[in-house]
């Protein structure tokens, strides 16, 4: 039996918060905490249709739970090679995993099947910098990160990394904090203005020319991207709403109107769920919800759950354990990554 879930990777033990998920209700009373915490604070999440995974700092940098409709199982053995230095972000592909870090090789994959197997060569090119964000789709694989250039990059996945695919001809401004696929698309965010940019996507060609800038652009630290069926959204840490989302069909549409509840504090990540979408922030209670309808936008705030977490959530994730991969409007929802 399919179940849904959201879930925020956050500061302050436990560092990890999932919720049961009902569209039209929201949150559930939170799902009891995992009996082996991850190692320090949380900033990226992901579920595939079995399991939880979270990027943390310290070591392990990587840690996942088996997850059902009860909840957390006991952890997996951590992976043989641990990623090295803090990580920032996760994301599981099909049959696979992968978490962007601090350190050379600043991605790590390994495949995934009730666990962790055998880290995947690293790739022959590598990013030369942090990366924060990561995300899959069916056939390729990007990261967002620091660095002059290219702030983000790609590469076909077969499964374990091909050759880098070209850098896009416009780079993204500022550092890349977080990327995802979607629509036959890429989007990144990004530390400076337009915080928000998009690249058609095609398997074997990779980028192609930037699409023109949104009309209305949001404001602050493009810390969370995520692809809905028709859609786009960013979390970002400035502006009156901090969430904001556009239509999407080969370019950005008109933005949405923000919500009437706008959040608090910092946002830092952003994701859909079927039909619903949720923002994680640095303020009190740092995950929001609203049902969401294509081409009508945000509706009415999902009350506030009863136990909230215990501080910044810097990764969020919609979970369908049980069920397919393809059952958000995302069509690559296992792919979404802050």
């Amino acid at each position: 039996m399919t179940s849904l879930q959201v879930a925020v990777a956050n500061f302050n033990s436990p560092y990890i918060t999932a919720y049961p998920w009902t569209t039209a209700v929201g949150f559930g009373a939170k799902y009891s905490d995992p009996g082996t915490l991850p190692g320090g604070n949380g900033y990226g999440i992901s579920f595939n249709s079995t399991a939880i995974a979270q990027a943390s700092n310290p070591s392990p940098i990587i840690q996942a739970y088996p997850f059902t409709s009860g909840g957390f199982g006991s952890k997996y053995s951590n992976p043989g090679t641990l990623p090295a230095g803090y990580g920032h972000g996760c994301a599981f592909g099909a049959s696979d995993i992968a978490v962007a870090h601090a350190t050379s090789p600043y991605v790590t994959a390994y495949p995934w099947s009730s666990g962790f197997g055998v880290k995947y060569s690293d790739p022959a090119t590598l990013t030369g910098y942090t990366c924060y964000g990561v995300a899959f789709n069916t056939a390729d694989i990007a990261v967002a990160c620091k660095g002059t250039s290219p702030r983000v990059v790609a590469w076909p996945w077969n499964p374990g990394f091909g050759s880098k695919y070209s850098d896009p001809g416009t780079i993204p401004a500022g550092i890349g904090w977080s990327v995802a696929f979607g629509l036959g698309s890429i989007a990144v965010g990004s530390g400076s203005s337009p915080l928000i940019q998009a690249y058609p996507w095609t398997h074997g060609s990779g980028f192609g020319s930037k699409y023109s800038n949104p009309g209305t652009l949001p404001t602050g630290i493009g810390y969370g991207v995520a692809f809905g069926a028709s859609d786009v959204a960013s979390m970002n840490t400035g502006g009156s709403s901090r969430i904001n989302a556009w239509p999407f069909s080969a370019g950005f549409g008109s933005k949405y109107s923000d919500p009437v509840t706008t959040p608090s504090g910092s946002g830092y990540a952003v994701a859909f769920g079927a039909s619903d979408i949720a923002g994680g922030t640095s303020g009190s209670p740092f995950i929001y919800a609203w049902p969401w309808t294509p081409g009508v936008g945000f509706g009415s705030i999902y009350s506030n759950p009863g136990t909230l977490p215990a501080g910044k959530a810097r990764g969020i994730a919609f979970g369908s354990i049980g069920g397919s991969v393809t059952a958000f409007n995302d069509p690559i929802w296992f792919g979404m990554t802050t």
